[in-house]
C-alpha cells in the first residue's frame, strides 16, 4: 500500500508542476481552434434555378439581359436589375404645370393618360381646394382600394411613403405574381434592405422600378426626374402572398418579413444573390 500511496504522490506532484509550467508560458502566437459548439454557422449553398432571360430594351433594341432566377424548394424568384423611380400615387406626382414629382409625360398624353384618374370623358381629374395639393392631377396605381371613389387620392397607393415594386404586366402574369404580393428588395452597393409591395405596373420592356419611398429605404436617389440607379438591385418577390389591396406600411414590414426569414433570409439572398 506505501508503495501506491508513493506513486500517486508522485504524479499528483508532476501534474501541479506541468500545470504551473503552462501557466507561465508566454501566449502563443497562433489563436486557438474555435469551440465548435460556440462558431457561427457557415451560411448554406444557394441551389437555384434559371428560369427565363428577360429581355430589356431601349428605343426598340436589346439593351441587356436580366436573369430571373428561383431557390429550390420556394415559388419566389428574384433577380438583379437597376431601379427606375415611380412617383405614380403620390398626390402631387403631377400637376398641368409640369411642376410635379415627375415628369408629366411619364403620366402620359392627353386622351391617352396612363397615370392619371380619369372621368367618363377621358379628362383628368384635378384636385380640388379642400385637397392637400390643389390643382393637382390625381395620380394612380394599379393597385388600389377599391372602395373608395376615382377622384379620391386616397385610393391609391402613395409612392412618396409606400414602398412599393413595378412589374410589368406579361411578367407577373407569367412568373404568378398579382398586384399586392409581397417583395423584399436588397441594394447590393451598401447592403440596406426594404420591404415592399407589387403595386403599379410598368413597361412591357423593363424589369426594375420602385417607388420613391422604397428608393429612401434602399440608399438609392429617389428624386423620379433625376435619381435611380443603373444597377446592384436585387428584387425578391413572393407570388400568391398579397390579397390584392393596398396595405399599411406596418402590415407590409410584418409580413414580408415573415416570409423573408421563413425562405432563408440574409444569408439565403446573399448566397443566391453571389455571382
Amino acid at each position: 500500500m506505501r508503495f501506491f500511496k508513493v506513486c500517486a504522490v508522485a504524479l499528483f506532484a508532476i501534474g501541479w508542476m506541468l500545470e504551473t509550467a503552462a501557466q507561465n508560458q508566454p501566449p502563443s502566437s497562433t489563436p486557438p481552434e474555435k469551440n465548435q459548439d460556440s462558431a457561427q454557422p457557415a451560411p448554406r449553398p444557394c441551389s437555384k434555378s434559371h428560369l427565363i432571360d428577360f429581355k430589356v430594351t431601349r428605343d426598340g433594341e436589346d439593351a441587356r439581359n436580366v436573369t430571373v432566377w428561383q431557390a429550390s424548394g420556394s415559388p419566389a424568384f428574384f433577380y438583379e436589375s437597376g431601379m427606375y423611380i415611380d412617383a405614380d400615387g403620390a398626390p402631387n406626382a403631377y400637376n398641368p404645370q409640369d411642376t410635379g414629382l415627375d415628369d408629366l409625360a411619364n403620366a402620359g398624353e392627353p386622351g391617352h393618360w396612363s397615370a392619371l384618374a380619369k372621368d367618363d370623358e377621358g379628362e383628368p381629374y384635378v384636385q380640388g381646394d379642400d385637397a392637400d395639393f390643389p390643382g393637382y392631377y390625381v395620380s394612380t396605381t394599379a393597385l388600389s382600394d377599391r372602395t373608395k371613389e376615382a377622384d379620391d387620392p386616397g385610393k391609391y397607393v402613395d409612392a412618396s411613403k409606400i414602398p412599393y415594386i413595378v412589374l410589368p404586366h406579361a411578367f407577373a402574369r407569367g412568373m404568378g405574381a398579382r398586384l399586392g404580393d409581397l417583395a423584399v428588395v436588397l441594394n447590393l452597393r451598401n447592403g440596406k434592405s426594404s420591404n415592399a409591395i407589387f403595386a403599379d405596373v410598368g413597361p412591357e420592356n423593363n424589369i426594375g422600378e420602385g417607388s420613391m419611398a422604397l428608393a429612401d429605404n434602399i440608399g438609392v436617389r429617389s428624386n423620379p426626374r433625376r435619381g435611380g440607379a443603373s444597377r446592384g438591385i436585387i428584387y425578391l418577390i413572393f407570388p400568391g402572398s398579397g390579397n390584392g389591396q393596398p396595405r399599411p406600411i406596418e402590415e407590409i414590414n410584418t409580413q414580408a418579413t415573415k416570409l423573408f426569414d421563413d425562405w432563408g433570409g440574409s444569408a439565403q439572398l446573399t448566397a443566391c444573390s453571389a455571382r
